[in-house]
């Protein structure tokens, strides 16, 4: 028998529903959300070619550590100003 234990200690997870993802991402304004970790850039610098030769409109956004939850004006700007997120977890 394993026994898995969740970090979080929350007693009830919390169900949240899938946003529906585009058809395409030709013309969208896609944000690209690196997390601060080792490399992370450079996977999303290739990802940036490739978005803006497809004609996305890209716009590059950072959290200061990769520890801790992206701060709320972070947040808002990518939700105010891109339809779209991609985020890079690398190492």
């Amino acid at each position: 028998m394993t026994i898995v234990l969740d970090p979080t200690s929350e007693r009830t997870i919390p169900e949240r529903a899938r946003v529906p993802r585009p058809a395409s991402l030709r013309g969208k304004s896609v944000a690209l959300l690196d997390i601060s970790k080792p490399r992370g850039d450079v996977f999303l610098d290739r990802i940036e070619e490739r978005l803006a030769a497809d004609g996305c409109k890209v716009r590059r956004f950072a959290k200061p550590t990769f520890s801790k939850p992206a701060p709320i004006d972070v947040r808002q700007q990518i939700a105010s100003s891109c339809e779209v997120l991609i985020e890079a977890l690398a190492d």
